[in-house]
């Protein structure tokens, strides 16, 4: 049995296509409802609502100091909140939106609490690329604070399931729209200096940007404990099953892998290619997990079989492929860095 925050039970509600109006009142009243967007599922309320975006932290167990993105379903929503739309932010919208990329600019002083930004005098705006999350703020009439709906620190939810697994009985209702496409967060730029910079990397890459405005930045970096982080996944530990992940470089000999895993006497989850699960002979203790074909499906498939082994209790380690750090590859990277806390194969004990 779940409790809602206020400690009375709550029923967590599918919502589907036809029923977004039902979920755009629950919003406007305040509730707590997730959304799916092409990248993973996302943890909306209200974000003019300062007591509806607190519930977003307490449901979440997320930092209060870890900032939240706002999704807006126009342009025209960024402009009553922002300062200023810097000529270039301009073109990468008009380019990328609705799209897998955040733009970090700074706010109109008061216009959005310190709730949504953590202190901060900015704000990550992002226009999803999905229809029914378009639906959903454009009949709500208010932007939406969208954190990934899961429990703080655990793998991304990529589907409806995956979230009333971590939630249920915390929100008012999830809109369901099946398996997200591109898996992985979106790219988070920062827009509000000098020189814009990656903060998160994802499907839109640097190359893409670069095609638009020219040159940029990266800093994935992990911010100190008294830094405030501009963007989510800085600071504090994310994507993170109970298991141990490795991270099986490719210097690696999957050979090697799969002998380790036979000298063990509990189950190891893999996660790899259809090719590289094919070629081995693997021990009845070896669990695969289908990464598909290449580091595109990777991507889409990385939270749901973290997620999937997270499950298992009996799963005590996760031998995870490891995809060159270019394109798409290094939001991949990231992200599989991060849930292994930077553990590779061959430094394993």
């Amino acid at each position: 049995m779940e409790l809602s925050l206020g400690g009375s039970l709550m029923d967590t509600k599918i919502y589907h296509f036809k029923e977004i109006d039902a979920a755009a009142k629950d919003l406007r009243d305040g509730q707590l409802v997730a959304f799916p967007t092409e990248t993973v599922y996302g943890l909306g309320a209200d974000a003019t609502n300062e007591d509806a975006v607190k519930q977003v932290y307490k449901a979440k167990g997320r930092p209060s100091d870890n900032p939240l993105i706002v999704h807006v379903a126009s342009i025209d929503m960024v402009e009553k909140y922002a300062a200023e739309i810097p000529d270039k932010a301009w073109k990468l919208m008009k380019h990328f939106w609705p799209g897998s990329l955040t733009i970090i600019l700074k706010i109109k002083p008061g216009s959005l609490s310190k709730t949504v930004t953590g202190g901060l005098s900015t704000v990550a705006f992002r226009f999803p690329n999905n229809q029914a999350t378009i639906e959903l703020i454009r009949r709500a009439g208010v932007p939406m604070v969208g954190p990934s709906a899961n429990t703080s620190g655990k793998p991304s939810p990529t589907t409806a399931q995956h979230v009333y697994h971590d939630l249920h009985g915390k929100i008012k209702g999830i809109l369901d729209d099946g398996p997200t496409q591109v898996g992985v967060e979106s790219t988070v730029l920062d827009m509000s200096t000098d020189q814009p910079t990656i903060l998160r990397p994802g499907a839109v890459t640097k190359e893409d940007i670069e095609s638009v405005i020219g040159s940029i930045e990266n800093n994935h970096h992990h911010v100190g404990k008294n830094e405030i982080p501009k963007a989510p996944g800085m600071k504090y530990k994310h994507y993170a099953p109970a298991a141990q992940v490795y991270i099986v470089d490719p210097s690696d000999d999957w050979a090697d892998v799969a002998n380790w895993i036979k000298s063990l006497s509990y189950p190891v989850g893999v996660m790899a290619t259809s090719d590289i699960l094919a070629q081995q002979d693997w021990a009845d203790n070896a669990e695969p997990f289908s990464l598909g074909d290449d580091v595109v499906s990777a991507s889409a498939e990385l939270f749901d079989g973290l997620r999937h082994f997270d499950t298992e209790p009996r799963i005590k380690a996760i031998v995870t492929q490891a995809f060159p750090a270019k394109g798409l590859g290094v939001a991949y990277m990231n992200r599989l860095n991060k849930s292994a806390g930077g553990m590779h194969f061959a430094d394993r004990q």
